[in-house]
């Protein structure tokens, strides 16, 4: 006699709790059978509470909810199964246009064993997918809006390139068909960053393939003998931001064309190399030659504008700048030290 009035208040309990919640949610018997829903259930659903109590889940609403496969696996819980976690289905009302939900199902245990109760909770992520959708439909227009851009600058650069080198051919002083290859040089290399990020869906560098196309590149436009001066890369495998990636490539376009200007007179054979090397957030860039080495006093060069672009870029990278000589050549080496 002492167990009936508990065991009563224990479902009365459990019903108020189903009916508060603010998930929408499903408590039934273990053949289907609804005992409560809660408000939140009823007013996503539009159902009528009143007509919830007794009736099977295959007859909620207009019978939209009488799922085969769903059953089957309400079947599978209450008979002891594993729980039900996030399956999704597509919910069909005459009328209405379909709802995407994920369902999720417990047995409950009481202690009474003769008793199954099942609670289901039901998620309504119909807009949320549709929300999902619409930033990434967003997401690959920008990213194909992206691409034709940097496609349509890389172009207009090499057509650039292409009128400073024909002025280069046409212009009789050597002063000034040295500027203009020199800018011919280093749009090159520009148009080799904007390559570059086209290619590139994430946004990374790799920075081998990148450095060996740059200086391809160079060589093709400054080198008229490949068999007597040569550019080699060698690179870790190393991978960085589009933005580091840039600078990255300036500072070598610089430093190779100042190597192919002074290194190398009275057409003498010669190497420039590319050395790249990273440790977590540390790296060191090189490059050097085996030409003729720094020139010191009176012969040193004034600090031109390659040079005032390598610094200005080394300091955006937040790097030192060191150079040395090679016994041959010189070696210019741009090192970030991380300090945390």
């Amino acid at each position: 006699m002492t167990q009936e009035p508990t065991a009563h208040f224990e479902a009365a309990s459990t019903i108020a709790v189903v009916v508060s919640s603010n998930e929408p949610l499903l408590f039934l018997n273990a053949d289907q059978t609804l005992i409560a829903a809660s408000t939140s259930f009823c007013r996503t659903f539009q159902i009528e509470p009143g007509t919830v109590p007794g009736r099977r889940l295959s007859q909620l609403g207009q019978g939209e909810w009488g799922l085969p496969t769903l059953a089957s696996l309400l079947k599978v819980v209450a008979a002891g199964g594993s729980g039900i976690d996030a399956y999704e289905m597509d919910l069909v009302r005459p009328g209405q246009s379909s709802r995407r939900l994920v369902i999720n199902a417990r047995r409950l245990e009481d202690g009474d064993m003769e008793r199954t109760r099942l609670l289901m909770a039901v998620s309504d992520v119909t807009d949320a997918r549709a929300e999902t959708r619409q930033r990434e439909d967003l997401v690959r227009e920008k990213a194909i809006l992206l691409q034709e851009i940097q496609h349509r600058v890389a172009n207009s650069l090499q057509i650039i390139a292409s009128v400073l080198m024909q002025s280069a051919r046409q212009v009789q002083s050597e002063e000034a068909r040295g500027h203009l290859q020199n800018a011919h040089s280093r749009v090159m290399s520009i148009a080799a960053v904007q390559r570059h990020l086209a290619a590139s869906d994430t946004g990374q560098v790799e920075l081998r393939h990148y450095f060996t196309q740059l200086c391809e590149s160079l060589g093709a436009s400054m080198i008229a003998d490949p068999d007597r001066l040569s550019i080699v890369v060698s690179a870790d495998d190393s991978v960085v931001e589009a933005a580091s990636s840039v600078s990255l490539g300036l500072i070598v376009t610089e430093l190779v064309i100042n190597a192919l200007k002074h290194a190398f007179p009275d057409q003498a054979k010669g190497r420039i190399g590319i050395d790249y090397r990273s440790s977590g957030k540390n790296w060191t860039l090189s490059v050097s030659d085996d030409g003729i080495g720094l020139p010191i006093g009176t012969d040193a060069p004034k600090a031109g504008l390659g040079s005032r672009i390598v610094e200005a870029l080394t300091r955006n990278l937040n790097a030192t700048l060191t150079v040395s000589d090679a016994h041959p050549g010189a070696v210019i080496t741009i090192r970030h030290a991380d300090d945390a």
